[in-house]
């Protein structure tokens, strides 16, 4: 077994650096370091809650789907990254202030999930479940999975 400690970053590629800094930034990530990004080097930001992003680039192809999430093939690859918080109401309100546009939501046990998606049309989970850990991680062969299959 590897001993993983924690997740280190994430990296998402991007098309345009001011516009990916400031929607990040709108999210509460404070921008570190642009360790050059026109060369294809990771502009660093930090969250509050220990989250870095290291926003890659630039992208070489037009923004018009999410190749992962947006087709009826379904390519192998990361799809999203999704962030636990502490209201979906709190977060709904901050998202309609800041005009950023909820692309899904989901539901299954004790578990509510809703969507974003960043300027490259990145998807981003947040969830909101009591405790730790959602119920829907500890499935058993008996629970009725059907409304799972809404899961954008």
């Amino acid at each position: 077994m590897v001993s993983i400690l924690k997740i280190d970053h994430i990296g998402i590629r991007v098309r345009d650096k001011k516009q990916a800094i400031d929607f990040y930034e709108k999210l509460g990530f404070l921008l570190i370091v642009d360790t050059g990004f026109e060369l294809g080097h990771p502009i660093m930001m930090k969250h509050e809650s220990g989250v870095v992003l290291n926003l890659l680039g630039p992208s070489t192809e037009a923004v018009s789907n999410n190749i992962l999430m947006d087709i009826k093939q379904k390519h192998s690859g990361y799809t999203h990254i999704a962030f636990k918080v502490e209201s979906l109401s709190v977060l709904e309100k901050f998202l309609e202030l800041n005009d950023i546009e909820i692309s899904g939501r989901f539901k299954f046990k004790d578990m509510d999930s809703l969507f974003i998606r960043d300027p490259d049309r990145n998807v981003i989970e947040f969830d909101e479940y009591p405790g730790d850990d959602p119920a829907s991680r500890l499935l058993s062969a008996g629970d009725d999975i059907s409304t799972y299959g809404n899961h954008p």
